[in-house]
């Protein structure tokens, strides 16, 4: 992969995993989980008690492996899902443009999450550390050998 390809995928972590953690850190500080709770109670999420109380901890735990870039695809997944999550349920009834309360810059997020799903982290990040390398000592295929005496 190019090394614009690995600053490109760096740039999206970056901006999912930054945007997710305060936001969860948000969550904590200013709604709290029992405001949490009771905000996707009303919106009649099933298991608002669970979710509420999970969801500032999976932002900030997902946005700061994406930001590191560890687990990346289990951690942006996570995140699209918490993103495609707010669009149906807060945002959508609002239109697209985000000015109005509408799903635009949700739908962003979920994109880019699903995106680094589709892609890892890149060169860049911590999985592509803890990755084992190939060795020069894995067998060939029955056609590179034959390639390569021919």
């Amino acid at each position: 992969m190019s090394s614009s390809a690995n600053a490109a995928l760096l740039i999206l972590r970056l901006a999912l995993g930054a945007t997710m953690l305060l936001h969860g850190i948000q969550k904590l500080t200013t709604t709290g989980i029992g405001g949490v709770q009771e905000m996707l109670a009303g919106l009649g999420v099933p298991l608002a008690d669970v979710a509420g109380a999970a969801l500032p901890f999976v932002e900030i735990v997902a946005g700061a492996l994406l930001i590191v870039g560890l687990l990346t695809r289990v951690a942006a997944a996570l995140l699209a899902i918490v993103s495609l999550g707010a669009m149906f349920t807060v945002h959508f009834t609002a239109g697209f443009f985000a000015q109005d309360g509408g799903y635009e810059f949700v739908l962003v997020l979920a994109l880019i999450g699903i995106a680094l799903v589709l892609t890892g982290g890149g060169r860049w990040a911590a999985d592509a550390l803890v990755r084992r390398p190939r060795t020069s000592r894995e067998p060939r295929s029955e056609r590179q050998t034959a390639a390569r005496v021919a």
